[in-house]
């Protein structure tokens, strides 16, 4: 009777070790999925869409890093190395169009737990703001690109930035029509409040770090621009100096992952 309840009790140590280790094998080899919650089902609550709404206000030194205008190969793969290596999660706001020409750069960055976030599929306001039709479907055509490089059905990401920003005076009355269509899409809009100024015009290593330091100066929560598109500045090469001097001042990274 000993010897068989002995044999019992391995057993059952081996089913539990065997259920551990598969367990472990499974977490280490599936893929970042945190966008399978974010899909044309869910719903972006009234208090986050405010929450989003005053992020900036906050106090609290939190720094999301975004970055707009891509993908491409000139500087996204580069970012995603950078982004790697100093352990910092991001939002990428990309182009739909560049996202069907490279959904690889798409899908690396969502599998490493970037947030994929939309900025209108031509980055081209008389296309975007043409009618109400037209701007829904930049809207929803980029989120399905969106889908199809990260093989997520019905992909929405609730998160959308103005190409140029809401807070810019171009095309002033249709964004706030917009706005009000983005509401009943169920997004919420974004801008900044922090940047290095590195698509406005060629400057120094030294000045695009100079600009994001006086653009940071005494600010609580930080929504950083940058873009990935090294059309004007080689930005990946100042940015593992600015993610340090961030950190220097206390910051902590996050992304919109952690608000929703």
């Amino acid at each position: 009777m000993k010897i068989v309840i002995l044999h019992r009790k391995i057993l059952l140590s081996i089913l539990i070790l065997c259920f551990f280790f598969s367990s472990l094998f499974f977490c280490l080899t599936t893929p970042f999925s945190f966008a399978l919650e974010l899909t044309t089902n869910s719903v972006l609550e009234e208090s986050l869409k405010e929450k989003i709404a005053t992020l900036t206000k906050s106090e609290e030194k939190i720094a999301y890093l975004t970055f707009d205008d891509g993908p491409t190969l000139k500087a996204t793969e580069k970012i995603l190395d950078i982004l790697k290596e100093e352990d910092v999660k991001s939002t990428f706001f990309v182009v739909g169009k560049h996202v069907k020409e490279y959904p690889e750069l798409v899908k690396r960055a969502y599998e490493e737990g970037h947030y994929i976030a939309n900025h209108g599929y031509h980055h081209n306001n008389k296309k975007l703001y043409q009618s109400s039709e037209s701007f829904i479907a930049e809207v929803k055509n980029t989120d399905i690109e969106i889908g199809k490089a990260i093989g997520v059905e019905n992909y929405c990401s609730h998160v959308f930035r103005f190409p140029n920003g809401y807070m810019s005076s171009n095309y002033k009355s249709q964004k706030k029509e917009a706005a009000k269509l983005l509401l009943d899409m169920n997004y919420a809009y974004v801008d900044w409040n922090c940047l290095n100024n590195d698509s406005v015009k060629k400057y120094s290593h030294s000045q695009l770090l100079k600009n994001l330091k006086k653009s940071s100066k005494n600010k609580g929560t930080l929504v950083i621009l940058m873009h990935d598109t090294s059309d004007v500045n080689d930005t990946p090469s100042i940015l593992k100096d600015s993610i340090h001097y961030l950190k220097e001042q206390g910051y902590e990274f996050r992304n919109f992952y952690d608000l929703l």
